[in-house]
């Protein structure tokens, strides 16, 4: 115990120390190098597995809030850590069982979007859990009329809200309590005859009145009732969403009620809402800081923008025009093509909030991993570990110099990755990988370790995706 304090106070003393320079804010597309804070990365390690959280009654009658517009309002975004402190004994586990919950979920992907796609094998075993996200990301709505408060996961992946509902045939653990449709008075049932039923990609009948099934790639599902139901953000609330009141539930939704979809189809919060936008800033998964999700609120001046494409045969997901990435301020000789949609409707790059580690076709991996390896020959190497092939003992630095990495897009706009968003530790002794993993498919998604810390904006009217560096 005396050593851990001993390191962990000069882990302290080191961050105070360390150069201003690492937590720079503007690094200029075409610079070749940029800071890492090795000591304030390992420090929030310690943080996410010691911090107590206490949300719950810091957030009553403050979790969600509108905004003064009346045509723009928003609610609070948390890191899964900040409502629910992870059980795991050291970093190093909790990193592992997060990569294996995404590499459940983007095989799940990736099998509805490339019919070609053999699921990847995982490096340890899966660990029950959603292939929706191991849901990093929550936030509080009420549900019904008066509303009940619940924590939902946040999800671009989806387009079917829904909640835990009394009674349950098999309800899995959450942190509120189970929604209760007999005490609300907006709670209806969808007829089978209805649009929103016909929307569903599973659906049955019962005396006339939806069903609904959402199952998910590791054998996780939601079955209940399709019903209209009044959703509440902060002061704001709306009728006759269509949302699952699952009665079946199976899974590890670590502590959530439920999930609000807000992927690109008919059914999906967004739609519902018929919102011209919205917006969310994810903050460091590790920390218990806030940020917000936003509905048609205009973007930031200083967004770097992208043409937003959709592919007719999966509306769900949200396709950016990603053209090249560059390593060390040099774009790297990619075709484009690597990137589109081919004639058969398969390949592009997704943005999505649910998957954590950015995937990307093996060449192109291979390509983009080799620019650094060559960049970073001055740093210690590390073994492997899971999807992380690129890794660096950084036990004895405070800071280190890395290459930067850019994501390129149509009309020269160029979005320019912190450090931390593709060097991150998985242990607290001082181990970092590249936060890239290459995978066997033709679709390639951009995830939300890479997304962090930058307010991601979908102009849904106009088809245009933008980035906005520290605007959380």
């Amino acid at each position: 115990m005396g050593h851990f304090l001993f390191n962990f106070i000069l882990f302290i003393f080191l961050l105070s120390w360390t150069s201003p320079l690492a937590h720079s804010r503007n690094t200029p597309h075409n610079a070749k190098t940029t800071l890492l804070n090795v000591v304030s990365s390992i420090q929030k390690t310690y943080q996410v597995l010691n911090f107590n959280p206490n949300l719950k009654q810091q957030q009553k009658g403050s979790s969600v809030f509108s905004s003064s517009s009346s045509s723009h309002f928003s609610m609070q975004l948390h890191s899964r850590a900040s409502i629910h402190q992870p059980s795991h004994a050291d970093y190093k586990s909790l990193t592992l069982s997060r990569l294996d919950l995404d590499s459940v979920r983007v095989n799940s992907i990736l099998t509805q979007l490339d019919p070609n796609f053999n699921p990847e094998k995982l490096s340890g075993p899966i660990i029950s859990g959603t292939s929706q996200g191991s849901g990093e990301y929550f936030s509080r709505i009420g549900i019904g009329e008066p509303p009940s408060q619940a924590y939902v996961v946040l999800d671009t992946g989806s387009d079917i809200s829904w909640v835990q509902c009394a009674p349950c045939a098999d309800c899995y653990r959450q942190a509120d309590p189970i929604f209760e449709p007999a005490s609300s008075a907006s709670y209806t049932p969808i007829t089978c005859k209805a649009n929103q039923c016909k929307w569903l990609d599973q659906s049955q009948c019962h005396n006339g009145n939806c069903l609904y099934e959402v199952s998910y790639g590791d054998g996780s599902y939601t079955v209940g009732d399709f019903v209209t139901e009044t959703v509440t953000i902060g002061a704001t609330s709306v009728r006759n969403i269509a949302i699952g009141c699952g009665h079946n539930n199976e899974g590890l939704f670590v502590g959530a009620a439920g999930l609000l979809g807000l992927g690109g189809g008919p059914l999906s919060f967004p739609a519902q809402l018929n919102s011209t936008s919205f917006s969310y800033c994810l903050v460091d998964r590790d920390s218990d800081l806030v940020s917000t999700l936003e509905f048609d609120s205009p973007f930031s001046r200083d967004a770097v923008t992208a043409s937003l494409k959709r592919n007719p045969e999966m509306n769900t997901f949200y396709f950016v025009g990603l053209v090249g990435i560059s390593v060390g301020g040099v774009l790297l000789p990619i075709p484009e093509t690597s990137f589109m949609v081919d004639s058969t409707e398969s390949g592009g790059v997704i943005v999505d909030s649910g998957t954590a580690v950015t995937r990307l076709q093996s060449d192109v991996y291979s390509v983009v991993r080799d620019a650094f390896v060559r960049g970073t020959r001055d740093l210690p190497a590390a073994n492997d570990m899971s999807l992380f092939d690129t890794c660096y003992d950084l036990s004895s630095r405070s800071s280190v110099e890395v290459p930067t990495v850019a994501f390129h897009f149509g009309e020269g706009k160029v979005l320019v990755l912190p450090a931390k968003n593709y060097l991150v530790p998985v242990d607290s002794v001082g181990t970092f990988c590249f936060a890239f993993a290459p995978t066997t498919s033709s679709l390639s998604i951009i995830g939300n370790i890479q997304q962090q810390g930058t307010r991601v904006s979908f102009d849904l009217v106009n088809s245009v995706i933008g980035f906005s560096p520290n605007s959380c």
